[in-house]
């Protein structure tokens, strides 16, 4: 829409990034692009947060619209995940923790991003992360309704709930966050498709298998939260950003992991090609989990708790049976250690690992008739050979 200078404040002698929109190339609906223009100035502008970019100024002169902002000297977020790189497991939590933190202090403000991918975040080489381009952000009490039907964001990133026409909250930029904190670990996406169509009908309906079956680098404590961000119904999700990053950050503790600076999310980086996340011949095997759930079944009543499982450190509000017993089924974990109710359940680790496993390599019946009579005709054939000798 526009084109972004690299520009100086000559009255503070400063460095800025300026974000300009030339209205005279916008002759049909100039006047919604000047009012999102101006809706992402507001919204940024009302953040003061070391995670958020920080804007400056913003007006009009002519045609053209502009937004005067912090100068970030760093890359895209999406520059060091491409080709199917995995980033370092230490860079990864902190990464994420740290768009966790941005999005608590923003949410807690009453504004909601809806477009966080990796585009839009920014690794700096000596400072924190920052999240930017608020161009699609709202405010929670905002009572202009997004259009029916129209999607607002990348369809890689969306949430079930934007990908079927629904009205994003704070919990939506939650579960894009889970997508980036997959990417990252694993090297590729948790959810891919041939085309938009089914790339969203994946969103809405899989469960992708969980990232420690894709990096054996990947603690069960991890698996955990990354499951939690990507639960298909928003009340089984993180309720809120700052419970997330709680439980990152614990994570990091309990892990030993003390990378937090942005230099090594930039420089130690994992190159790995990227993994094939379900072999072909299960893909119709995968458990779905449609948002549209029976609200019969959520209604009904809990069956008596088990003996709580040791804590792991995660935020308490997560240790709860419904959230236990779905991240079992997420996470692959065999019958018998989670409660009876989970049994039947499949996920999508089960369902590969339940497919037909060859055949014993052990001998068949057939192998040891064709050996036995392959031995008996040369037992036949000798005796013929020596009975020729002898005559």
């Amino acid at each position: 829409m526009g084109v972004v200078y690299k520009a100086t404040d000559t009255v503070l002698e400063r460095t800025v990034a300026v974000k300009t929109v030339n209205m005279a190339l916008e002759q049909d609906g100039s006047d919604k692009y000047e009012a999102r223009f101006y809706q992402e100035a507001r919204s940024a502008a009302g953040l003061n947060h070391p995670n958020i970019v920080t804007v400056h100024d913003g007006g009009k002169a002519g045609d053209i619209i502009f937004m005067a902002m912090e100068y970030i000297e760093g890359v895209e977020l999406r520059t060091l995940m491409s080709e199917g790189r995995r980033v370092g497991l230490a860079q990864a939590i902190s990464v994420a923790a740290q768009i966790a933190e941005g999005l608590a202090y923003a949410h807690e403000r009453g504004v909601v991003h809806r477009d966080i991918k990796p585009a839009n975040i920014m690794v700096t080489a000596s400072g924190p992360v920052k999240i930017t381009d608020f161009g699609i952000a709202r405010r929670r009490t905002s009572s202009d309704l997004t259009q029916t039907g129209m999607l607002l964001g990348s369809p890689k990133y969306m949430s079930p709930e934007q990908v079927i026409g629904k009205r994003a909250d704070h919990r939506s930029d939650v579960f894009s966050l889970g997508v980036i904190l997959y990417e990252m670990v694993c090297g590729a996406a948790p959810f891919n498709g041939e085309n938009i169509t089914a790339l969203m009908y994946q969103t809405v309906n899989f469960v992708p298998p969980v990232p420690s079956t894709i990096s054996r680098t990947v603690p069960p404590v991890l698996d955990h939260i990354v499951a939690k961000m990507l639960a298909k119904a928003v009340e089984d999700r993180y309720q809120d950003a700052q419970e997330a990053a709680r439980d990152l950050r614990d994570c990091e503790r309990q892990l030993g992991l003390t990378a937090t600076s942005s230099t090594q999310s930039m420089r130690a980086l994992n190159v790995a090609p990227a993994p094939q996340l379900i072999a072909e011949q299960a893909k119709t095997q995968v458990m779905q989990q449609t948002v549209n759930r029976s609200r019969d079944e959520d209604k009904a009543p809990a069956e008596t708790p088990p003996t709580p499982a040791p804590s792991i450190g995660i935020a308490p509000s997560f240790n709860s049976q419904e959230a236990t017993q779905r991240l079992a089924a997420m996470t692959g974990a065999g019958a018998g250690t989670w409660p009876p109710a989970l049994e039947g359940r499949q996920s999508a680790t089960q369902a590969v690992s339940a497919l037909p496993r060859p055949a014993h390599t052990g001998w068949r019946r057939r192998d040891w008739l064709l050996v036995g009579g392959a031995t008996v005709l040369g037992l036949i054939v000798a005796g013929a050979v020596t009975r020729r000798d002898k005559s």
